[in-house]
């Protein structure tokens, strides 16, 4: 037989209470303001928290300000977002005023005319440059195509088969896959037949 007492609910409870008793005690001795060196612990455990406190806050301001600094770049960004194309455009800008400046002082129309076709040649090339290309010439004798070209007009051809660009008459722009403009453009259709 065992020499242990029965415990009964009042002994239990005495024994769950001193024993939470002394857990309270223990923690309090190791943090509590009351004792020396609980109170050191507790004010470097203060301390501790107030120094990452003031890290978060430190990281929160440096995070919006580098939102704000973004934004800001981003503007300026769209907002100059033309200004290599401009630059570029300047000296087209220039020889069309020289040419009209020698059209006015001596109406020679072969002189005119190759003014014209070097302006021509200079939007071409910045076109080029900014990845861009006209949709003009190359596409007579193409078959058409919805997404390129836009067919204002059908003529009837024996020569070509139906629907092939057979002129061009405003000029299409592609920006990279993209296109800005479709070409306007005559298609062929089938010949008219007599009765």
């Amino acid at each position: 037989m065992s020499n242990d007492k029965p415990s009964t609910p009042d002994s239990r409870e005495n024994d769950r209470s001193a024993s939470s008793d002394d857990f309270r005690s223990s923690v309090a001795g190791q943090i509590g303001p009351d004792s020396a060196e609980g109170g050191g612990e507790f004010e470097a455990l203060k301390a501790r928290v107030a120094e990452g406190q003031d890290r978060l806050l430190r990281a929160q301001a440096e995070l919006e300000n580098f939102r704000k600094r973004s934004r800001r770049e981003m503007e300026d960004e769209r907002r100059y977002a033309e200004i290599h194309l401009i630059r570029d455009l300047l000296p087209i800008v220039d020889n069309v005023s020289r040419a009209i400046e020698a059209a006015e002082k001596q109406a020679d129309a072969a002189t005119l005319l190759a003014g014209f076709k070097m302006i021509s040649q200079n939007f071409e090339s910045i076109f080029a440059k900014h990845h861009a290309k006209l949709i003009t010439a190359e596409a007579v004798g193409q078959p058409f195509d919805p997404h390129r070209h836009e067919a204002i007009m059908q003529s009837p051809s024996d020569e070509h088969d139906e629907l092939t660009v057979l002129g061009v008459t405003q000029a299409g722009l592609e920006l990279h896959d993209r296109i800005v403009r479709p070409a306007q453009v005559i298609v062929s259709s089938k010949p008219a037949t007599g009765n």
